[in-house]
């Protein structure tokens, strides 16, 4: 079990982590964060498509074809705090090195955004405020980390659950017959 969660978490983990910076650089420039999310979640999504992967992994090649919803979900979970902790690491990285002013430039856009749309005096201060203390918060690295786990993790939770849903098995699929009747076995 360590090897497909440490393979199938460190490939999802790549992934996720090299499309999140790409995307970073990308959207950040261009001031076009709502794309940047979708991107960036889309990509979550594809990274851990590796769950399904190692799950299925686990059950058909180590556990004789049979997984319960527990053990599956063990796996998937792990699977995802590895990836998770790939993409932690690398936002961390990216967000000191090269987006130090990350927090500032999003905070500046997302208020824009709520003046072009003619939100009220109110709504923008509110706003404001919210913002000031993220930005504040973000030079805190604990903040840092434990926001970026909950941007990750999330979907990562959601993906293992439904992997184990439709992965568990409790019975070993039966070996096929030939027209004989004799057991078949094939070789790979």
């Amino acid at each position: 079990m360590k090897k497909i969660v440490l393979v199938c978490g460190g490939i999802a983990g790549l992934i996720v982590s090299a499309m999140g910076v790409i995307s970073t650089a990308v959207f950040c420039a261009s001031g076009d964060f709502q794309s940047g999310m979708v991107y960036g979640y889309t990509s979550m999504i594809i990274a851990f498509s590796l769950i399904f992967v190692g799950v299925k992994n686990f059950r058909d090649k180590y556990n004789n074809g049979v997984v319960s919803f527990g053990k599956a979900f063990k796996v998937g979970i792990l699977i995802a705090l590895v990836a998770s902790t790939f993409y932690v690491i690398s936002w961390l990285i990216n967000f000191h090195f090269f987006m130090p002013d990350f927090y500032e430039k999003y905070s500046i856009r997302i208020l824009d955004q709520l003046k072009a749309s003619g939100a009220s005096a109110t709504t923008i201060a509110e706003k404001t405020a919210e913002m000031t203390k993220m930005t504040e918060w973000s030079k805190n690295e604990l903040f840092v980390i434990i926001m970026t786990y909950v941007e990750i993790l999330p979907v990562g939770l959601i993906v293992t659950l439904i992997a184990a849903l439709i992965l568990k098995r409790k019975n070993a699929k039966p070996r096929q017959t030939g027209s004989s009747g004799l057991e078949q076995t094939t070789t790979v």
